[in-house]
Formats: structure tokens, sequence, C-alpha cells
């Protein structure tokens, strides 16, 4: 087991897990929710375009943050415990303008109180386009 003793039960039913919110609003859709694995697509739409044509780097930093809370929050919810977004570094590399923006979460780290994840994000030909890791925190869940 790695760090903090979390894992997530398996199989993991991705129709508990629709987008909601935000997540909703730019399309986001998840494809595969693994222990320490979660894979998501977009579509490229002009809603989520900036006003160049490209996808908006928002979008990606948002992709990256909810796929890596989800990942982490399906871990550890038996616990009673909740995952929110404490950094998110977002480079860069090559813009998005047509198609399907595909996004792959790798858990790196499974702290007590904190994980980090390695996101990856490509166009339709597999080039990759966006990278960022994030650091979620783990807390106890509010109180109903």
């Amino acid at each position: 087991m790695i760090g903090g003793g979390y894992r997530a039960a398996m199989p993991i039913d991705l129709s508990a897990h629709p987008a909601v919110g935000f997540d909703a609003l730019y399309g986001l859709e998840v494809i595969e929710l693994e222990d320490g694995l979660v894979r998501a697509e977009v579509p490229v739409t002009p809603q989520v375009h900036q006003p160049f044509g490209l996808v908006h780097g928002g979008v990606f930093a948002s992709i990256a943050e909810s796929i890596a809370s989800l990942g982490t929050y399906v871990a550890v919810e038996s616990q009673g415990m909740i995952a929110v977004g404490s950094s998110n570094q977002t480079s860069f590399l090559r813009p998005i303008l047509a198609g399907t923006i595909h996004a792959v979460a790798r858990a790196r780290h499974r702290g007590r109180t904190t994980w980090v994840w390695d996101v990856e994000i490509t166009d339709d030909d597999e080039r990759l386009c966006v990278v960022t890791r994030m650091t979620i925190a783990v807390r106890p869940a509010p109180a109903t």
C-alpha cells in the first residue's frame, strides 16, 4: 500500500461520478477511472476557445484539477475524506484548435494529507499539448 493507506474500491462505477457544475459546462467526460489512473475527454467547441481560436488555457487547467481531484476522492471517500485542489502547475506545449482533448492523470504520490498527480493532455493525433502537476489536499468531509 502506498502512503496514507488509501486504495479505491474496485471496480469504480463511472455513473456514480457524472460531471456536474463547471465540469459539465465545458463538457468533461470521464472515460476511465481506476485506482491511481483517470482518463477523460472534452470535445472542442467554440465555448472552450479563447479569442484567437485556441482552447483556453483555463480549460486545460480545469480538466487536470477535476480528474486528479476525482481520482483522489474515490480513494479517500470511504474514510470520510474529500479531495480538493491545492496546487496546479500547467505548462502549455502545443495548442489544440479542434477535435477532442484527451487527458490522462496518474497518481505519483499518495500521502495522508496530499496526493500528487501528473496529467498529460494530448490532441487527436496523440501529440503532447499540455502537462500538469497537480497537488490535491485530502481533508475531512464537512459535516452535513
